[in-house]
């Protein structure tokens, strides 16, 4: 399992991802809003078919063919009900991460406490670091030892 900046790291990574991601399905897929005064930009109203077929066009299939597709536009019910999933997800996310902050340490410790518990974790490191050596020496010590032990066999 990651230390926890690697966990906080991944999720604020996966945030972007799911801001984007809700981005550009809000830009691709939201339904076409009616602005008074301006000319109804969807492609299934009947306004905008009257207006098309009442402007004359000088070569329609050209830039028909020339225009990209747009993926389909979802309905008003539909789209706001993904809204809502794609702003849980969010919600969801953003308090992972609060939690993730939150069990940080030294949140919520002042700098003298944090200080106290450095200095006692040095004091830990520096009693194992004695044991370590300790260690290492009885190892060499058995490992001649038993070095002897073979050799002594061996001549035997």
């Amino acid at each position: 399992m990651a230390d926890r900046l690697t966990q906080l790291q991944e999720c604020f990574d996966q945030l972007a991802t799911q801001m984007y991601a809700s981005l550009m399905y809000i830009q691709t897929h939201a339904p076409y809003g009616s602005i008074p005064g301006q000319p109804d930009m969807n492609p299934n109203s009947t306004e905008a078919e009257t207006q098309a077929t009442t402007q004359p066009t000088q070569s329609t299939e050209n830039t028909e063919a020339n225009r990209p597709t747009s993926p389909a536009r979802d309905p008003p019910d539909v789209f706001q009900e993904a809204l809502h999933e794609l702003s849980r997800d969010l919600i969801l996310k953003e308090q992972q991460i609060e939690h993730i902050i939150s069990v940080l340490p030294g949140i919520g410790t002042s700098e003298k406490e944090q200080m106290a518990r450095i200095q006692e974790l040095n004091e830990q490191i520096e009693v194992a670091e004695t044991e370590r050596q300790r260690v290492i020496v009885e190892k060499q010590e058995l490992l001649s030892k038993l070095d002897r032990i073979i050799m002594g066999v061996k001549r035997a």
